[in-house]
């Protein structure tokens, strides 16, 4: 493409709402902190770490601290990654002669609900900008002609370092890493296939290692899904399926404490802690000896109908299938009371982004079921590119991972699947370039059209 063939006018036009909404997120300046961060940032003061959060965005936050102290330098590099992946990712469908496609992938950022969650100081909002950020540079390299190759490194390190963020984040790296390969190795099976498996040791290998690297302290935060799960599969069987506690009447005690909702009823922070609590089972686990894994796959194993059920029931919640309540605040507006007085001053513009992810999260195009469905969709539908492929799967398998390993129901969880998920569509609508037959549109529309329609209708019958 010459110089005057380059769509300048569209780019233009594309990087227009990008920068509203990142103008968005940074009307919340300082950057919105949450009782995580919180404790992030104090473990970031002192230099000493633990595994509950992850201690590799402490490190980097520690390293921040001589720029300036606060939530700012976080919030700048987080949004800065994520507007460097949309921005990269607009400047390839352009150099692809696809001025339309590069428009699209702007007004993708402005979805409300990744404009106010990428406002906030969290590790789910600095996963989506390294993740954004990889698949902009793979995108960008795919147009290139010289410098390929260190812009797929950079990808490759972005995407170990989203590794270290959350301990499922492999399933949304996996396939983003298959695109940082060289081109002429995608379409050949037994090199993707090989370097899927080298790849997928290295990026799970990414946590535990920078964990060791970073000297955090064990805190036990694997305990919080084992609880869970003992829990629910307690109050689903009827047994006791914890280790002795020492508790009369657990079963009658998990009737109360157990909600599908989230794990938080066990914890410590509650405003009435439950007799099965974490320190408990901890002490109980330790005391007796007992490997906490090899305890819960024996639970799952013994009751797996209970387990499934446990499962579902949480899952339905988490990604706001068939229920009537909102469960949490799609977003947050306000930080919890801190030591050092963060907070964000009130003004039109926070008050208007929360208004609309608020009513986002309490709509279809904020219901994690209705992304899952729409990307089952893309990839049935078929004909698309390798580049909308991988965001499809990278959506679709994070979020699907949650299903197994989810203890809440936040909608954080689900803003990488939102974002890759609509990016995955815009991409694909340019790879069927009007080509896509009735049978195509079909299957991309009918389920999450189906699923949509469903979780409306539940909603309006039961509400």
């Amino acid at each position: 493409m010459t110089r005057d063939s380059f769509p300048r006018a569209r780019v233009a036009a594309a990087l227009l709402p990008l920068a509203v909404g990142c103008a968005g997120s940074l009307a919340y300046w300082p950057g919105l902190v949450t009782w995580d961060s919180l404790r992030q940032y104090g473990q970031a003061l002192s230099g000493d770490f633990d595994d509950w959060h992850p201690p590799a965005m402490e490190w980097i936050w520690r390293q921040l601290l001589p720029i300036a102290h606060g939530p700012a330098p976080m919030l700048m590099l987080q949004l800065g990654l994520y507007a460097l992946g949309f921005a990269l990712l607009i400047l390839a469908a352009a150099r692809a002669g696809r001025g339309w496609r590069a428009v699209a992938i702007g007004c993708v950022a402005l979805l409300p609900l990744s404009v106010a969650l990428m406002a906030t100081i969290i590790k789910d909002s600095l996963m989506t900008g390294a993740l954004l950020a990889a698949a902009g540079l793979c995108a960008f390299a795919d147009r290139r002609a010289t410098g390929k190759g260190a812009m797929r490194l950079i990808a490759l390190a972005l995407l170990l370092f989203a590794s270290t963020l959350r301990f499922n984040a492999v399933f949304a790296t996996l396939p983003l890493a298959l695109w940082s390969l060289p081109e002429a190795w995608r379409g050949r099976p037994g090199r993707l296939v090989g370097s899927a498996a080298l790849l997928l040791a290295l990026l799970a290998a990414a946590m535990p290692l920078a964990n060791r690297l970073t000297a955090a302290k064990p805190s036990g935060v694997e305990l919080s899904l084992i609880i869970f799960d003992l829990g629910g599969i307690t109050r689903y069987s009827g047994e006791d399926q914890f280790p002795p506690l020492g508790v009369e009447h657990v079963v009658a005690v998990n009737r109360h404490c157990y909600t599908p909702v989230k794990w938080d009823s066990y914890a410590w922070w509650v405003d009435e802690p439950c007799p099965i609590g974490f320190e408990q089972v901890r002490r109980a686990f330790a005391a007796q000896h007992i490997e906490p894994h090899l305890f819960w796959l024996a639970a799952i194993l013994r009751h797996p109908i209970a387990y499934a059920e446990h499962r579902l029931a949480h899952w339905n919640i988490e990604t706001r299938f068939l229920t009537l309540d909102s469960v949490d605040r799609p977003v947050q507006v306000a930080a919890p009371p801190n030591e050092w007085g963060f907070a964000v001053a009130p003004n039109a513009i926070v008050r208007a982004v929360d208004r609309l992810a608020c009513l986002s999260g309490e709509a279809p195009i904020g219901w994690p079921c209705v992304w899952i469905a729409a990307m089952a969709g893309l990839l049935w539908a078929g004909r698309i590119g390798f580049s909308t492929r991988v965001l499809a799967w990278s959506a679709l398998l994070y979020a699907l991972g949650y299903a197994p390993l989810g203890v809440a129901a936040e909608l954080r969880y689900y803003l990488w699947t939102m974002i890759a998920g609509a990016l995955a569509l815009v991409l694909a609508m340019g790879d069927w370039r009007g080509e896509a037959s009735r049978a195509m549109w079909a299957r991309l529309v009918t389920p999450p059209v189906v699923v949509a329609v469903i979780a409306t209708g539940f909603r309006v019958v039961y509400g």
